[in-house]
Parts: C-alpha cells; structure tokens; sequence
C-alpha cells in the first residue's frame, strides 16, 4: 500500500465501541485508520472509553492516550468531531450539548448528508431491553462479554504468525447463537422504528459490535461496527454515498498501486 495513494478524503466517518482503557481494544488497528483517513466530520458514537472496564480495572497503554490524541489532533486541524455517549461511557451524557472548539457532546444527533438525507445519529443502548430494564444483569453479561472480547487480541497474535486474517471468536460465537441473532434482529428494528417516530430516512447507531447496512420497511439502518471484534466504520463520501469499510480486510486486499473503497452495500 502506498502512501502516495492516500488519505482517504471522506465527508463523513462513524466509529463506535472503540472501549479505550479495555484490553480487547483494537487500538493499534484503528491508529492506523485514522492516519488513512481525513474527513469533515467524525461521529464518535458511544463507548469510546469503556468507563467500566476501567472501574474494575485500570487499565491504559499508550496506544490508548495516541488513539485520544490523533482525535484531537484532527479536531485542531479543523474536523469537527461530534461525540454521541453510549452506557459505557454514560457519565459523559451529563454534558448533552456541550461545545469545545471543534469537539461537541450530544444525547443524538440528526446529520444531514451531502445529498440531503438527514441521518438520526445515537449509541443504541437505550433499546437494548436489558441494558434499559436492568443494569446489573447488563454488567453481568458483560463481564463474560469481555472475557471473550479480551481472547481476541491472543487469537489473533497466533493467526498473524500463519499469515490468517484477522477473526474474533466473540463475533463468530454471538452469529452462531440463535438467540444473539434473534437479540440483533429485535434490536435493529427498534432503531429503524425509532428512526421513523423521528421523520427521518436514516439512522447510524453502535453498540451491539456488528457492523450493517440494510432496509428495514423503508428506513436505512446503518451500525458501525466496533473496534474489539471487527475494526469496521461507516463513512460518507462526498457525494453522500454511505459505505461500510472493514478495516483489517481492506489492509489485507488493498493492491501495490491504490487503496479503494470496499465494493459493499451503498445507500
């Protein structure tokens, strides 16, 4: 891949469930993307530091503060950066509507696309139904979550030494399990419908670490994925064209001469 054929200039990017200060978190892969990539706007939508996994334990390496640091450093240079919490990091919700030079803190937010879309912007958390109805069964959850998020890194670490692609058994386990596919699918369309009560086409969320785009009754639902399993975003180009890029695939495809979007779903 050759420098001289990037960044990506993109209008739009959203990443979400990065979980800084988490050991499952990608952050070598996503330092990467953003030195790839340069855009007008960039969602950060919801669990960008895992306040949890910190209050268990602290935890925060140096790729943790240079993933803060290379945001910022964007935000400077003139992108504006709009950070939407999810309930990882939840206490940050308290500043609904605060604005720092480029950097604003919103609840949710309704984005209008080049082509004139407007695009409803939230976490997600609010209609996970155990997330919402009991917290502490959510914190449970998670804990066994997070045991398999943290097995990521070490799996991968040996398929790198086979020359295999990036895989997460997280991933791999939740699409196997009938009741997590069931889960996904009564999550998504509590989205798209709270996207329709809104009036808008368009609704990008995080939270349950799988990256889609699909039609639901009429309404484009768009997840961006994470960066502990899958290392995927969404961005729009400048003609408003909405793309889901994999990360990890895209390095691993990516030519001698050039680096192009993946050939994917557009909207």
């Amino acid at each position: 891949m050759h420098e001289r054929n990037l960044p990506l200039r993109l209008r739009t990017v959203f990443i979400s469930d990065i979980h800084l200060g988490f050991k499952g978190c990608s952050a070598d892969l996503l330092l990467d993307f953003l030195h790839h990539v340069e855009m007008d706007t960039l969602f950060l939508v919801g669990d960008i530091i895992d306040v949890w996994s910190m209050k268990k334990s602290m935890y925060w390496p140096q790729s943790h503060n240079n993933v803060l640091r290379t945001i910022l450093g964007k935000a400077k240079r003139g992108t504006k950066v709009i950070f939407v919490p999810g309930n990882h990091d939840e206490v940050f919700r308290d500043f609904d509507g605060a604005v720092f030079g480029n950097l604003e803190i919103h609840r949710e937010y309704i984005h209008q696309a080049a082509d004139g879309r407007r695009m409803l912007v939230l976490h997600g958390d609010e209609f996970d139904s155990v997330v919402k109805c009991s917290p502490w069964l959510a914190k449970l959850g998670s804990n066994i979550y997070d045991m398999l998020l943290a097995a990521n890194p070490y799996i991968n670490w040996v398929r790198r030494k086979f020359d295999l692609p990036h895989w997460s058994l997280s991933s791999y386990l939740k699409n196997k399990a009938k009741k997590a596919v069931q889960y996904i699918g009564g999550f998504e369309d509590a989205v798209a419908q709270a996207a329709r009560k809104r009036g808008v086409e368009t609704v990008v969320c995080g939270h349950i670490h799988r990256a889609e785009m699909r039609d639901i009754d009429g309404i484009l639902y768009c997840n961006d994925g994470d960066w502990v399993e899958s290392c995927t975003s969404l961005v729009e180009d400048m003609n408003g064209h909405l793309r889901l890029i994999d990360w990890p695939k895209l390095r691993e495809q990516a030519s001698a001469t050039a680096i192009v979007l993946p050939v994917g779903q557009a909207a």
